[in-house]
């Protein structure tokens, strides 16, 4: 493994240099265990420690498939969805292994009793199997975590509705955190060459998420002028919508939960900011009741913040406790729409404020192949920048999952897979020198970037 983080580091060996290395039998990665899917059983979901359910195991290399590609992985970073694999919710992920297994001789690789979990990576291809061409030995790569597999004509309009449409280290195996991951080709794009390799493995997953969710006809489809209310605008995905919202020429109102947050959303550019937390928003009055005077108390203060103007577009991810509120606050004719429900799956809201007022609810989930290479092009010319504002190693996993699961965090926790140290990895040191300020704006005090 020491031979391909020298060529890796040493930033001048050839695609021929990297095919001749020698691939190693097996590498280390964070795994969770089939059998302790039960390790959680009668506690609530904030009890759960994902500490005691990540596992730093040596595994084997597996099989290179048609249209795969191996990659060693020098940076990756938690995600929400990680932090579900590893406390069992709301199921474990061994039933998705399990059902992939049984579609195809070379699937049932997947199906094992671990798990390599992880959804994002920035790293360099190693090898691939027949039929790719358009990546080779040497490339810097990021992937993004759509995994598909193209054989029914459901998923040729938009990939995401592909019957066999799958999130790669979540429902699928050999995930990126890890040494070495296995990917689909059509999953990699070129690594933007201004940032280390701890940054561009955050911004994957959540950055195409926003992108698909707010941007693409497929989303929101924003538009310049749009006022947009986003929960938790700080945050791995709001972060991203903050700044595509301010890009696209749109009015992002954020809410965020500390003034910390709020100066980080004032820093993107934002000048419409709820602090949640400071004004007190209590949206339920018990578990079974919703408080719509606290509703009502939230739509006016947004109208002081637009120049009393209602949201075009409502970016929702916290799900139960928010939704009642979204749907109340967005504008006639608006649009509310989700891609995740972090505070339970169970939303409610008075269906009068939607089918009365001619609104929408729209679900997005991931992107597709198109939006994420959108949302990477963005992130490769320096319009929008990562969010990392912490990094871990392999082998503290656990601890930064426990800080995304607890909330302890801004932005996106990284985590060095191959990478000896952060830093590393910059190509392009001009363009890095114009949008520095961007990219540590996340940074915690003891960790700015070189």
């Amino acid at each position: 493994m020491q031979d391909i983080v020298s060529a890796i580091v040493s930033g001048d060996a050839a695609p021929e240099d990297f095919a001749a290395l020698t691939l190693p039998e097996s590498y280390r990665a964070v795994t969770l265990h089939k059998s302790e899917t039960e390790l959680f059983a009668g506690l609530a979901t904030q009890d759960k420690d994902p500490r005691k359910s990540v596992h730093l195991d040596e595994v084997p290399v597996p099989e290179l498939g048609p249209g795969e590609a191996l990659i060693a992985v020098m940076a990756s970073s938690v995600n929400y969805n990680t932090v579900w694999s590893s406390i069992f919710e709301p199921l474990p992920t061994f039933n998705f292994l399990s059902r992939y297994g049984a579609q195809s001789p070379l699937a049932a690789r997947h199906d094992l009793p671990y798990h390599v979990i992880g959804s994002d990576l920035a790293g360099v291809v190693l090898r691939t199997g027949p039929g790719v061409n358009a990546w080779k030995p040497g490339d810097e790569v990021v992937a993004h975590c759509l995994s598909v597999d193209l054989e029914a004509p459901d998923g040729h309009n938009d990939t995401m509705l592909d019957p066999q449409q799958r999130i790669w280290g979540y429902e699928t195996n050999f995930g990126g955190l890890a040494e070495l991951a296995l990917v689909r080709a059509n999953q990699l794009m070129p690594k933007p060459a201004h940032l280390t390799w701890e940054e561009a493995g955050t911004p994957g997953l959540v950055a195409a998420t926003a992108y698909r969710q707010l941007v693409s006809r497929n989303g929101a489809g924003m538009k310049q002028g749009d006022n947009v209310l986003i929960w938790g605008a700080s945050g791995g995905v709001g972060a991203f919508a903050t700044q595509f919202a301010l890009a696209g020429g749109a009015t992002p109102v954020c809410v965020v939960s500390s003034e910390r947050k709020a100066e980080i959303c004032r820093a993107m550019g934002a000048e419409a900011v709820i602090d949640r937390g400071a004004e007190g928003y209590r949206f339920w009055k018990d578990e079974q009741t919703q408080d719509p005077k606290e509703w009502k108390r939230l739509g006016k203060r947004i109208r002081e913040l637009t120049g009393g103007e209602d949201v075009d577009i409502v970016f929702e991810h916290p799900g139960r406790e928010t939704f009642g509120a979204s749907v109340f606050v967005a504008r006639k004719g608006g649009t509310i729409v989700t891609c995740a429900s972090t505070s339970g799956y169970n939303h409610e809201y008075d269906n009068r404020y939607l089918w009365m007022s001619l609104k929408k609810i729209v679900g997005s989930h991931f992107a597709n192949y198109r939006e994420a290479w959108e949302a990477n092009r963005l992130i490769a010319k320096g319009r929008i920048h990562p969010t990392l504002s912490r990094t871990y190693t392999l082998a503290e996993t656990g601890q930064a999952l426990y800080d995304v699961h607890r909330n302890l965090h801004l932005g996106k926790v990284g985590v060095l897979a191959l990478a000896p140290r952060e830093g590393l990895g910059v190509r392009d040191h001009a363009l890095r020198e114009k949008h520095l300020p961007a990219i540590n704006r996340f940074r915690t005090p003891e960790q700015p970037a070189d």
